[in-house]
């Protein structure tokens, strides 16, 4: 998979973003300094959480011939403070947490909606946040 972004201009944080030939723009809010012309790099990570999941989701219905008209995946972004790391000898530490809220509609039992639920934990995009990724940075 090739992507790449493309920052235009000197003056401005909004990003031309190519995925396979697919475009975009990617930008802050004008509050920060962005023009607001496109979703935020958070937004494109939550909405990758989000569409992963649905897919996932509507991938296992369908094999299992669920019941499901309509899958909703939500996703929320904020870094909080973790009460388990008040004592860390560094002080407390911001936690990245992504709050994912999924609406299934349909005829499903509650069993099959667990289910669901833990067929959504293994969406490969929520496996990679959960999972000590590394990053190579390299000078082209």
């Amino acid at each position: 998979m090739s992507t790449f972004a493309v920052a235009i201009t000197k003056n401005e944080l909004t990003t031309q973003l190519n995925t396979k030939g697919h475009m975009g723009l990617v930008d802050e809010p004008v509050e920060i300094g962005g023009l607001d012309k496109g979703p935020t790099p958070y937004d494109l990570l939550c909405g990758s959480l989000a569409s992963c999941t649905s897919i996932t989701l509507r991938l296992y219905a369908n094999r299992k011939e669920l019941d499901v008209s309509r899958i909703r995946v939500q996703v929320n972004f904020a870094r909080e403070y973790k009460e388990d790391c008040a004592a860390c000898n560094d002080g407390p530490k911001k936690v990245d947490v992504f709050e994912r809220i999924i609406s299934l509609e349909g005829g499903l039992t509650d069993e099959q909606k667990q289910r669901m639920l833990e067929i959504a934990n293994m969406c490969p995009v929520h496996k990679t946040l959960e999972a000590q990724a590394e990053i190579e940075t390299k000078l082209a």
